[in-house]
């Protein structure tokens, strides 16, 4: 058996051990501590590594990295009066764990608690505000305004707030419905419309080309009238012309195309062989000039 001496060193440092072990605590770089005496704070740790506490002392750690807050969707009443589903997020650090732990306790209770004021900063900034806003660039400017009144609010729980923001804009489905309807109505209406001044062009052009079409058909017919008038004109004087140099021949001629006009396409004719119409097939020879 060993020395007393030797058992109670050993009991000695099994006790060193135990104790120093429960002296000793480690915070990783993700982490910030808070050390604790019978439930009271007594002081907050953020620099990772080592650190010293009492036996009596327990730890709670908390996160250094930023962490999400998704409050449930609401429904919210907008200026112009129509409904929208608004599904919302933040994002936020914890800076002052004793701070923290005072006013939130823990996350959860912090993510409850804080979630229902960004619903309620949100519906009160967006019943100020129509539909369109949500849907133009002024919906930037309702974001700075929404995070702007949560600053001061945050830091009261020891908490930074990172960022706010307004991930989703739906419409209800009855409402959904209301305004799709307002729109196929409303595109019905500009289509026939629309479909309603094609018809006024269209009759107005044709209107426009019939009324080219009946004066340039006048102008032609007025322009062929005159040319075949010149035309009968230089004919007749060429003919009188004509006539007055050589009437034998002449007449002579005209038989001639009046033979070829009334015999044309195998035309039967009963006359007398001595008629006047065939005077010139009569004559053997014809007659000497003058």
């Amino acid at each position: 058996m060993g020395s007393p001496k030797l058992i109670a060193a050993a009991v000695v440092l099994v006790i060193a051990a135990i104790v120093g072990s429960m002296c000793i605590f480690t915070v990783r770089q993700d982490q910030q501590a808070l050390v604790l005496q019978f439930g009271n704070p007594v002081h907050a740790i953020s620099e990772p590594g080592l650190h010293f506490k009492l036996p009596i002392q327990n730890v709670e750690y908390y996160e250094r990295r930023i962490l999400d807050l998704d409050p449930p969707v609401q429904q919210v009443l907008l200026s112009d009066q129509k409904r929208v589903n608004i599904d919302s997020f933040a994002r936020w650090k914890i800076v002052d764990p004793l701070q923290f732990r005072k006013r939130a306790l823990n996350s959860a209770q912090f993510v409850q608690i804080f979630g229902q004021r960004l619903n309620s900063v949100i519906r009160g900034e967006l019943a100020q505000s129509p539909l369109i806003a949500l849907l133009s660039d002024n919906r930037a400017r309702i974001m700075e305004k929404i995070q702007a009144a949560l600053v001061e609010p945050a830091k009261d729980f020891g908490v930074q707030l990172i960022d706010v923001r307004i991930g989703r804009t739906d419409l209800p489905q009855e409402t959904s419905q209301a305004v799709y309807n307002r729109m196929r109505s409303a595109r019905i209406a500009e289509a026939s419309q629309l479909r309603a001044e094609g018809e006024e062009i269209k009759a107005k052009t044709q209107a426009d080309a019939d009324r080219e079409k009946v004066v340039i058909l006048a102008e032609a017919r007025r322009q062929a009238e005159t040319l075949r008038g010149e035309g009968d004109a230089e004919r007749n004087k060429i003919l009188g012309s004509a006539y007055g140099k050589d009437a034998e021949f002449f007449e002579f001629y005209r038989s001639l195309q009046a033979y070829r006009e009334a015999l044309d396409n195998g035309t039967t004719m009963v006359l007398s062989p001595d008629s006047e119409f065939f005077k010139y097939f009569n004559q053997s020879a014809p007659r000497a000039s003058r």
